[in-house]
């Protein structure tokens, strides 16, 4: 069965377009979004993915339509081919139904690990140029030394919890647990 799949960004624009697109190249069923690309919350797009079945073809007018970044299109993909339902994109002219769209497919899956590999490779050496200057990644903190002794002296109180003091500090009981335990092994 081919399955379409429609997307606009705003309430003012119109997926009509897309549809009819969809419609004259054979989806028997379009499933229509208005909602960013951005965003990994995408109601249809979870329904289209949870009706598909093997043999199923999705169709998009446009690949950008389906996903804003090479990243998620391939992850969408991906999870296409493990569920044996191959994809179409009307105006890329890709179709893995056909040996030249499966190509196409893996030449954009392989620039799309080159890129993950390059953002990897410079993170680390990001990070190492920034420990190389004193400086420590990761989040700030939730409780500082002088907290952390201030947590140690309340808990000496037999009538006082770990709960209460999480909650005086405003943290959970486990962000303390970690902070006391981290203190201890300085």
């Amino acid at each position: 069965m081919k399955i379409g799949y429609a997307r606009v960004s705003t309430f003012d624009q119109s997926e009509d377009a897309q549809v009819n697109a969809l419609t004259a190249y054979g989806c028997e069923r379009v499933y229509r979004e208005k909602a960013s690309g951005k965003s990994a919350k995408r109601a249809e797009l979870s329904r289209l993915i949870d009706t598909l079945r093997p043999g199923d073809i999705v169709v998009v007018q446009r690949l950008d339509r389906l996903g804003r970044s090479l990243s998620d299109l391939i992850e969408l993909l991906d999870g296409f081919k493990n569920q044996e339902v191959d994809f179409v994109s009307l105006h890329e002219s890709i179709d893995t139904t056909t040996a030249t769209g499966e190509l196409v497919f893996h030449m954009i899956g392989a620039i799309a690990q080159f890129e993950r590999r390059l953002i990897s490779e410079r993170t680390k050496v990001g990070l190492q140029a920034a420990r190389a200057r004193g400086r420590k990644g990761g989040r700030k903190a939730k409780l500082t030394s002088s907290d952390i002794k201030k947590a140690q002296a309340m808990l000496l109180d037999p009538a006082m919890t770990k709960a209460e003091v999480a909650k005086h500090f405003d943290v959970s009981r486990p962000t303390l647990n970690k902070a006391l335990s981290a203190y201890v092994q300085q």
